[in-house]
């Protein structure tokens, strides 16, 4: 079963997340910012195969996670998908650069983001596998 791990500030958008993923079949863990997420990764006994992160949280915002999340060679391979309300070409451009996978708006429709989420793992499996 693939694991997935949310980080959002916002519990209800965290519970939807949760509640879609785990009704695909996967595994999942929350994470309340960038900062709980890092600490998360530090200590996990598994990884996640997939990370869902918002970009305005408090403590560590989710650029700056996902810089640091590709700066670890224990975590660079994870897929992330870039979850948020900033939809600007700009945004979703520095999002890109930061190392995302995927890029998802809110409100966002739950069947996609499952498939947004499978179709990252995929391909960082068979970035992997190269």
């Amino acid at each position: 079963m693939p694991r997935v791990l949310v980080v959002d500030d916002t519990a209800s958008i965290r519970f939807l997340i949760r509640t879609n993923m785990e009704l695909a079949g996967f595994d999942v863990d929350e994470a309340v910012d960038g900062a709980d997420c890092l600490e998360f990764l530090r200590t996990a006994e598994v990884l996640p195969d997939a990370i869902t992160v918002d970009v305005m949280m408090p403590r560590l915002d989710g650029i700056a996670t996902v810089s640091a999340i590709r700066a670890d060679p224990r975590t660079r391979h994870i897929a992330i998908v870039m979850v948020t309300t900033q939809g600007h070409p700009a945004d979703i451009q520095r999002a890109t650069q930061a190392g995302v996978d995927a890029y998802v708006t809110k409100p966002f429709d739950p069947d996609a983001l499952i498939t947004t989420v499978q179709d990252a793992i995929d391909r960082t499996k068979n970035r992997g596998a190269e």
